[in-house]
């Protein structure tokens, strides 16, 4: 790992590995540009070096708008006497926001035009592949979103809606393969915010297409559940990064972050259904909940989604201090409904999204075959379809079944070690 002092960083260069400013904060994803703007910041900061492992590639840099690096600049000079805490400072990728969504250089234009590239490569990709592509763009979106928030204070909401409104069309038309896409406990663990809000994202929009929300407001939805955790960065990192449990005061301290995210959305004029979805996504139905314990009937339609999206993502994710269930076994614990803390109209809303063996998993039928549940049938949500692991059509296609009560018939889950060891027994690449 090279130390390398920020003066010697070299404007728009880019790095072939992660750039860090040390072992805990990400600061630059591999391949993307060490802007002057992000150089600058970190000057303001005063740090004084970067580390990383990779190497300046050449990359020819983009000829400056003027009208662009003057909003910059003033924007700059207008928060310069504003201190910035470490503790402000995320594990996310930087880049700058501040373009209209028309400007190919704005974050939003970059992500339409990779995954435009990556949909012209999409003939040379399994379909599979295509999509956790594109869902990494989105992931690699919402990281740079955060860390603008992080570096300007400066949330922008057209930009944010119109990017949302394309990922909600991509979950729509790849609800089957989006679901499939699942972390690892690298990603995870490095980055918990980025990976935690875009699955949380994608199941709450699963659940607002099975509601049948009309697109602004799944799209109102998306943007809330997008930034349901944004005020988690005015915390101390330590609180969300580590792999202990927290104490009674650290967990009370973090209990602030939705009173956070709401204040952050509202100082930069969002509307109060998505202001107050954020405030409200830890509240449950029996008022158990927090920041204010509020009733069912207080809590906002776009809160009761997020609240059961995020208790299904954390479930099923792995962490280094616990290992994540399965998806099977998540479904079966929101099903259950303990205490009432769910809406039951919502907990419906994702059984039949998800079906009770959600997309992902693997299991067993009753004729000993294997297969993964690739999708759903909206109306039979006890018999999902099922992909069979070990038999393919004439075509070469893997075969698939829809699961029965006769000999389809999902007869269990396999568990983290039965799937691992079923791959190695079948030679078989998940993602194909």
């Amino acid at each position: 790992m090279a130390t390398i002092p920020l003066p010697q960083v070299v404007d728009n260069s880019v790095y072939s590995k992660d750039v860090k400013l040390d072992e805990q904060f990400l600061l630059l994803c591999e391949h993307m540009t060490f802007t002057p703007a992000l150089k600058k910041a970190l000057a303001d900061w005063d740090f004084r070096e970067i580390i990383t492992e990779g190497t300046v590639e050449e990359r020819k840099a983009a000829e400056p708008k003027p009208q662009k690096q003057t909003a910059v600049s003033a924007d700059s000079a207008a928060k310069k006497s504003t201190p910035v805490k470490e503790s402000d400072f995320e594990e996310i990728s930087l880049d700058e926001l501040g373009a209209s969504e028309d400007n190919d250089d704005s974050p939003s234009g970059q992500t339409r035009s990779r995954i435009a590239a990556i949909r012209a490569e999409g003939t040379s990709l399994s379909r599979m592949e295509l999509v956790r592509k594109i869902y990494n763009e989105y992931t690699n979106y919402i990281l740079q979103l955060y860390t603008h928030y992080a570096t300007h204070k400066i949330l922008q909401l057209e930009e944010i809606s119109s990017i949302t409104e394309d990922l909600c069309q991509f979950i729509k038309e790849n609800k089957r393969y989006v679901l499939r896409v699942t972390p690892s406990i690298t990603d995870s663990s490095k980055n918990f915010l980025i990976s935690h809000s875009m699955r949380s994202t994608v199941i709450a929009i699963a659940i607002g297409l099975q509601l049948h929300m009309p697109k602004d407001k799944l799209t109102e939805l998306g943007v809330a559940s997008i930034l349901h955790e944004i005020g988690q960065i005015r915390l101390p990192p330590q609180l969300y990064m580590t792999n202990r449990t927290l104490s009674g005061a650290e967990k009370q301290k973090m209990q602030a972050h939705p009173i956070l995210s709401y204040n952050i959305l509202k100082e930069n004029d969002f509307p109060l259904a998505i202001c107050l979805a954020t405030l409200e996504h830890h509240e449950r139905e029996n008022g158990s909940g927090y920041p204010q314990r509020l009733p069912s009937h207080k809590i906002t339609v776009y809160a009761k989604i997020i609240s059961v999206a995020c208790s299904f993502e954390a479930i099923t994710t792995p962490r280094d201090y616990k290992e994540e269930k399965t998806t099977f076994a998540a479904m079966v614990e929101m099903l259950k409904n303990a205490d009432h803390q769910y809406d039951e109209t919502v907990i419906k809303a994702l059984l039949h999204s998800l079906s009770l063996f959600p997309i992902g998993s693997y299991v067993y039928l009753a004729n000993g075959k294997v297969g993964q549940v690739i999708d759903v049938l909206p109306q039979q949500p006890l018999n999902p379809i099922v992909q069979l692991m070990n038999e393919k059509e004439a075509d070469g296609t893997r075969k698939t079944v829809q699961s029965d009560n006769a000999q389809n018939k999902i007869v269990r889950v396999l568990n983290k070690q039965e799937a691992e060891d079923l791959f190695i027994t079948l030679q078989l690449d998940s993602d194909s």
